[in-house]
């Protein structure tokens, strides 16, 4: 580090050792750095989840405020009575997000049968059926004859094997 290097990454996966996790890893670096470099924390999994905000990004979360107050007070609303509130029906949990180009309220009963939690991803997903035309697009030399779409495997340690090719 007292060279010309400007930089260094260290990478390290979440089930490597239970002992040396990323905060210790930080706390040593930090330590034995001394003024030398200064460490920073980057966990990808939070950085592929977010990471700064667009202006559009900005826009459109302010939008999603809106309807959800709007409708939060429309659901408190209907479900106050006597001075108390009644929220039993199903949708009295939801989430907002896109549904087919509209904005919409989904309830968490009903995300709950097509989500895999494991993954956290849905179960379906849509944009699976586009991928001939985008194998085409780019243009892969493919026997559309022939052509299998699969369902997306998700790789674990099991399914990796040498004679698979992978």
């Amino acid at each position: 580090m007292k060279t010309d290097i400007q930089r260094g990454l260290v990478l390290r996966n979440e089930k490597c050792h239970e002992h040396y996790t990323t905060e210790f890893l930080y706390n040593l670096y930090s330590s034995e750095g001394k003024g030398i470099f200064d460490c920073r924390i980057n966990v990808l999994g939070h950085l592929q989840q977010g990471g700064a905000p667009t202006p559009f990004d900005r826009n459109y979360g302010t939008k999603l405020g809106v309807k959800a107050v709007l409708w939060m007070s429309e659901k408190l609303q209907e479900v106050y009575s006597e001075g108390r509130v009644f929220a039993d029906s199903e949708d009295s949990a939801c989430v907002i997000g896109l549904r087919k180009k509209v904005v919409a309220f989904s309830p968490v009963t009903e995300l709950k049968k097509v989500t895999d939690f494991e993954h956290r991803l849905p179960q379906e997903q849509w944009w699976l059926n586009l991928r001939l035309m985008l194998k085409m697009l780019a243009n892969y030399q493919i026997s559309l004859t022939e052509y299998i779409s699969g369902k997306m495997e998700h790789v674990t340690r099991r399914t990796l094997s040498i004679e698979k090719g992978f």
